[in-house]
């Protein structure tokens, strides 16, 4: 993948905290994975707002089941991971 060099400017206490959490990856790979997320979750942002226009807003019921559903997708997740611990094990 092709990359260009840019200058940009931070906060020094910011940046200090910055390397010591990119450490192992480096400055650089770090900054490229935070501006890829912020990007995302602003075409997220897009979506959601498109949808609420075209749609309107979402309701209470409608975002208590969302969470209900995502508790549910939580629960059968953290089954699956254990159930592959223990297959993983036997293997051994």
């Amino acid at each position: 993948m092709a990359t260009k060099k840019v200058t940009v400017t931070i906060p020094e206490d910011l940046l200090d905290e910055i390397r010591a959490d990119a450490a192992e990856r480096g400055l650089s790979a770090y900054v490229a994975e935070a501006l890829r997320f912020k990007r995302d979750r602003d075409r997220l942002r897009e979506l959601v707002d498109w949808l609420q226009e075209e749609h309107g807003p979402v309701t209470d019921d409608e975002h208590a089941a969302a969470l209900d559903e995502l508790e549910e997708l939580d629960v059968a997740h953290e089954r699956r991971r254990a159930a592959g611990k223990n297959n993983a094990g036997e293997a051994a």
